[in-house]
Parts: structure tokens; sequence; C-alpha cells
């Protein structure tokens, strides 16, 4: 498994994750990664992004945690959050937030 870093998964912005949900493969494709800078009030040292996924419209998922799998980055296990969709596709958000080795 590789580092889930906003640079790692930047480098991996436009590919495809897959995932199983009932015994139906469904991709999503990594759209969006955004990085968040430490506002004065915050701890420092922290590691703030988002990584934005577009899946298909047939089969919107649930909140919860998915396992994905990458050709490159391996099997990784996140919480996906739906954050708009309908018939023609849905936008699902995780949202990092971690101290930095």
């Amino acid at each position: 498994m590789s580092n889930l870093t906003e640079k790692e998964f930047s480098k991996h912005t436009g590919t495809e994750f897959q995932t199983e949900v009932n015994q139906k493969a469904i991709a999503l494709k990594l759209t969006e990664v955004k990085g968040y800078l430490a506002k004065e009030n915050e701890q420092g040292g922290m590691e703030r992004f988002s990584i934005f996924f577009n899946g298909p419209g047939e089969s919107g998922l649930a909140q919860g945690i998915y396992h994905l799998s990458h050709e490159q980055m391996g099997e990784i296990d996140i919480f996906l959050v739906p954050i708009s969709g309908d018939k023609r596709g849905y936008r699902y958000e995780a949202v990092f937030n971690y101290y930095k080795e």
C-alpha cells in the first residue's frame, strides 16, 4: 500500500479505483485532490486534504468505508461521503487530516 498523502493521490488524478458492492464491480474515477492550509488557530504539522471521485449514476454508494483497489496504489480502505449525484453520476469526497511523520 502506498502512503495516503496529498502528493501520492495527486499523481493518480484521472485514474480509476475499483470497489465492489453486493458482488458488483464499481469504478470510481479520482477527479480532484484539494489541499488545505492550516489556519492561525489550527495545529501545525498536519496533512489536510480531500480527494474527490466520480462514480456511475446507476449505483450510488451510501456514506461508509469502502475497500478500493488501484493498480499502482494497491489496496486501501477509505471513508467516502456522497456529496452530489443523480442518474448521470455521483460525486464522493474523502477527507484526510493527520499528523505528518
